[in-house]
């Protein structure tokens, strides 16, 4: 179940998930394609079925028509994923972010958005982290550290907010500073999201018209590669809390 980059429709499990959602695919129907097709997979299998059986209504639906898809797509990649791991080089990853950090990233959009407009994406942006309960692990290069998005006070209270994430014991964070050698092979933003089995794992990245999904095994394996290269040039998790420690007494 192979495909080219999904643009703001979902990754490759979602799809097939919501298709067979609404086509109402039996367990029993699935497992017969399956060995039609001579898929001997049978955690991949055994995933699809969870998929198609699932009838739970996320949290997101709410925010239909209230937000571009792509808001919902990441939501819902959330709430199916087993570990997310994300690279950052401009701005702090979205399910770190405080309030006035984000409120400061939507502030920077074009066109500007409204008041409304603006409450119901950082009401979103909250949401997501409070449902978020995966291993998350995250690499973060010392300019999106930097860079103040929004004025000091906020910079200082987002630098705090990530000391204190990075002592829970899901979250993983490591950060890479100006002066490492390596982190140039390597170095766009992504947050890879890895499914109940790798063929259903999902990469995102950032895009114009908003999130670009992708979910080519080709694809998936490169940025797999990406991340464990970044990874190595990275200051291990104590390092990296001294780091944000001392970046945070400067402001």
């Amino acid at each position: 179940m192979q495909g080219a980059p999904a643009y703001g429709h979902g990754s490759r499990y979602q799809r097939e998930g919501a298709r067979a959602a609404a086509s109402g695919v039996s367990e029993q129907r699935l497992r017969r394609l399956a060995s039609h097709y001579a898929c001997v997979d049978d955690e991949f299998i055994d995933a699809l079925v969870a998929m198609a059986t699932d009838r739970t209504r996320g949290w997101w639906e709410e925010y239909r028509g209230l937000l571009p898809t792509s808001f919902l797509d990441l939501a819902e990649l959330d709430h199916h994923a087993a570990f997310q791991r994300d690279v950052a080089v401009l701005y702090v990853p979205g399910l770190l972010q405080t309030e006035g950090y984000a409120r400061s990233v939507f502030a920077s959009r074009i066109p500007e958005l409204t008041d409304d407009e603006m409450d119901v994406r950082v009401r979103h942006r909250l949401t997501r982290q409070s449902k978020a309960d995966f291993p998350h692990e995250v690499v973060i290069h010392e300019s999106a550290l930097r860079i103040r998005v929004g004025d000091r006070a906020a910079m200082r209270m987002q630098l705090a907010s990530l000391l204190e994430a990075s002592e829970a014991e899901r979250v993983t964070l490591r950060v890479i500073p100006f002066d490492q050698d390596g982190f140039g092979r390597a170095s766009s933003t992504m947050t890879y999201v890895g499914g109940a089995v790798s063929k259903l794992d999902t990469v995102a990245r950032d895009a114009p018209h908003g999130a670009l999904l992708i979910d080519s095994e080709a694809q998936l394996g490169a940025y797999r590669t990406r991340f464990h290269k970044v990874e190595q040039v990275s200051l291990e998790p104590n390092r990296s809390r001294d780091f944000i420690r001392r970046l945070k007494k400067e402001l």
